[in-house]
């Protein structure tokens, strides 16, 4: 009795194997990644988020509208120059392929700080830290901290870029983000 027991329990779980290798559990999509190659080796990829229409959320004490509509930030003042963003995240082909968040502090005494985190499902995730200040045509250059997965072992810069809808109202328009990365160098023997 004893025997028929263990060989149902060894035979249950090498069944429960066979089904989860045949049929996963999870099969995550994947978009194709539009990725170009630069001259130096390395490779670049165009993100952007359309603003308002991708925000997922907004949380900030200077704004009347948060979103989502309803949510309540701290008062406290150690909030009081933060702003917090999460957008959906879209590539070339405007396929939305994974979410961003955008941190903007602003301090007297440490300064200004501006933090953007892209997650791509199946990818991985790419933390940056961008320059408060903007060069000329807006653009703002940042460089990579850190990453995870395919991103892990890569190092690399970002710029990010705001293009206003002249036609809109104002708060509407476009954030570029455009990723450049080589991969981890060979250490010399």
């Amino acid at each position: 009795m004893f025997k028929t027991f263990i060989a149902g329990i060894l035979l249950g779980i090498a069944g429960v194997a066979a089904a989860l290798h045949t049929f996963p559990a999870v099969d995550q999509h994947r978009e194709t990644s539009i990725i170009s190659v630069k001259p130096n080796g390395g490779n670049s990829e165009k993100f952007h988020v359309s603003v308002p229409m991708d925000r997922i959320m907004l949380g900030a004490s200077a704004t009347e509208r948060s979103v989502p509509a309803g949510m309540d930030w701290p008062q406290d003042p150690a909030f009081a120059d933060l702003n917090v963003e999460l957008f959906k995240l879209r590539d070339a082909r405007d396929t939305v392929v994974g979410v961003a968040s955008r941190i903007a502090a602003r301090d007297a005494a440490a300064g200004s700080a501006i933090e953007w985190v892209l997650h791509l499902p199946a990818r991985g995730s790419v933390y940056v830290t961008v320059e408060p200040e903007s060069l000329e045509g807006g653009v703002r250059r940042g460089s990579l901290r850190h990453g995870t997965r395919e991103f892990g072992a890569l190092s690399g810069s970002m710029t990010e870029r705001w293009i206003s809808a002249a036609d809109t109202g104002e708060g509407q328009g476009r954030i570029e983000l455009e990723t450049a990365f080589l991969g981890a160098a060979e250490p010399d023997e």
